[in-house]
């Protein structure tokens, strides 16, 4: 793709967001009914193509279990507020409660308290006693040493998920995690992330993860791209990891699947997350509406509650209904918030696609005013897609 020039110093590809693009309808369509958005990860099946962030606003051990039963896969977060007490309950409670001027204070207060080991095994042994799929989060710093709790709760699948997670970390200080050694190592399938580029994207494949998250700052808490300056606009960071995958399986005969990682409120943005490559996306703030989220209609980064450099904020979506009514309907709004699953699936069989994989072929395009055209009511109005 050309360059722009920026300055006689520097150039840049131009990148797209998923406000920028438009899926094409093609010459084919077919029923919803006969289309197939299930999703197939190492030895795991899923009806949704769907995995739940490792946010303590989003996933608890109750909503992973519920999401499991409706078909998705849950991720906790091993190094939040359900690893560091017994009953969080009342910090959530509290953390609903809090003036926006004192919320990080008092959230980098509340994490302050170390994880305990014990908790780890308990929560993820807590979900498997349901019989769902269970899935946890550790960020690389803390992965080797969780490893043994996570190994004796018999975690079905590892994410070790930063906000950029490199196959080549370097560091003066201390050992950095091998990852490559560790995942060939693990007796657990690892999903890894997050990255934004095609090679990023490829080295992390090569790890021999079986799943990438793509996404660097691009969800309604982080804040990672104001605080850095880091970040791919989703369109384009989706697109080109999907290239790696590839390419990787060229090399390797190994399909690894790409996970789109933030950045979808809408139904329609779930379904352009898939036409530009991904197998799955994983949702966060979107699950938060869901009266059966912890943090009932509030909604945090993972780091939000850094000691030093916090990179997130606390945001309030909006109750909208339960975690079944969100992802599978009957939608009672208008704004494609609601029944993110049945809009993937109308969008799919409006194209004529049949399985995830085939709307990976769709064909997009540059369509800036594709959330605009026609919409001056609704956007006077602040109704549909005026919100």
């Amino acid at each position: 793709m050309a360059e722009i020039e920026i300055g006689v110093y520097k150039s840049g590809r131009q990148a797209y967001g998923f406000d920028d693009i438009a899926i094409v309808p093609s010459r084919r369509t077919r029923d919803p009914e006969d289309v197939d958005i299930s999703w197939e990860i190492d030895a795991y099946q899923f009806g949704l193509p769907l995995m739940g962030s490792a946010m303590d606003g989003v996933i608890s051990p109750a909503t992973a279990i519920e999401l499991g039963r409706l078909g998705g896969l849950g991720v906790l977060n091993l190094e939040g507020l359900w690893t560091r007490y017994e009953d969080p309950t009342r910090l959530f409670d509290e953390i609903v409660e809090l003036d926006d001027e004192k919320a990080t204070a008092r959230m980098q207060e509340m994490y302050s308290e170390p994880v305990k080991l014990e908790l780890v095994t308990e929560r993820i042994r807590q979900m498997k006693e349901a019989g769902i799929i269970t899935a946890a989060s550790v960020t690389p710093q803390k992965t080797a040493a969780f490893a043994p709790a996570i190994l004796a709760a018999e975690l079905d699948l590892l994410v070790i998920q930063g906000t950029v997670v490199s196959a080549e970390h370097v560091s003066k200080t201390s050992e950095p995690l091998n990852l490559k050694r560790f995942i060939r190592e693990f007796e657990i399938p690892v999903v890894v992330g997050g990255c934004a580029s095609y090679q990023a994207g490829l080295h992390l494949m090569r790890t021999g993860a079986v799943g990438v998250l793509v996404g660097v700052g691009p969800g309604n808490a982080c804040t990672t791209r104001g605080v850095l300056g880091l970040g791919v606009p989703q369109a384009t960071a989706i697109a080109d990891v999907a290239g790696a995958r590839m390419r990787h399986l060229d090399e390797t005969g190994v399909y690894v699947h790409v996970i789109a990682d933030g950045g979808m409120s809408k139904g329609g943005d779930v379904a352009k997350a898939i036409a530009c490559g991904a197998d799955a996306v994983m949702l966060g703030s979107p699950l938060t509406s869901a009266v059966e989220a912890p943090a009932r209609g509030f909604h945090w980064g993972m780091a939000t509650f850094h000691p030093t450099l916090p990179r997130g904020a606390r945001v309030r979506t909006q109750v909208r209904g339960t975690l079944e009514e969100i992802l599978l309907g009957p939608a009672h709004q208008n704004d494609g918030r609601m029944n993110l699953f049945g809009a993937l699936r109308t969008a799919m069989a409006t194209c004529g696609y049949e399985t995830v994989k085939e709307c990976q072929k769709a064909e997009v395009m540059i369509a800036p005013s594709l959330q605009t055209e026609g919409k001056q009511l609704q956007r006077s109005q602040g109704v549909g897609m005026g919100h």
